[in-house]
């Protein structure tokens, strides 16, 4: 019997950084605690053919790539940093689709928030 995979997804979650992203200036001069998933949606043709990290994508490249991103420059929006970190994993891996979240935790509004949360999806040119 011949199996034929259909989806290859990779998912990481609460991949954690310290940035300096905000709307305000004195939010973006203070460290604060972000974490982030991202999901890829990579090629079945991407598949490993043995059972060695050898010709797989690795997810530790992934999460480097997010924390690397996260803590490069600060963003005045989460959609900002988001796009940039779509852009950039789909440049350095070969997911065709990849979704990005990204959670702030205690962010100024006027009633108390635990934290607040944006999510992009984005793709490849086709």
């Amino acid at each position: 019997m011949t199996t034929r995979i259909e989806t290859y997804r990779m998912r990481l979650d609460g991949i954690r950084f310290r940035g300096r992203h905000g709307a305000s200036r004195a939010e973006r001069g203070l460290l604060q605690d972000f974490v982030a998933s991202a999901e890829l949606e990579l090629p079945p043709s991407s598949l490993p053919r043995s059972d060695s990290l050898k010709g797989v994508y690795d997810y530790g490249k992934l999460s480097d790539i997010v924390v690397a991103e996260g803590t490069a420059s600060s963003c005045r929006l989460l959609e900002t940093l988001a796009e940039r970190l779509i852009t950039r994993i789909l440049e350095e891996s070969p997911a065709l689709s990849v979704t990005v979240r990204i959670t702030k935790f205690g962010p100024p509004t006027a009633a108390s928030v635990d934290s607040a949360s944006i999510e992009l999806t984005g793709s490849r040119a086709r």
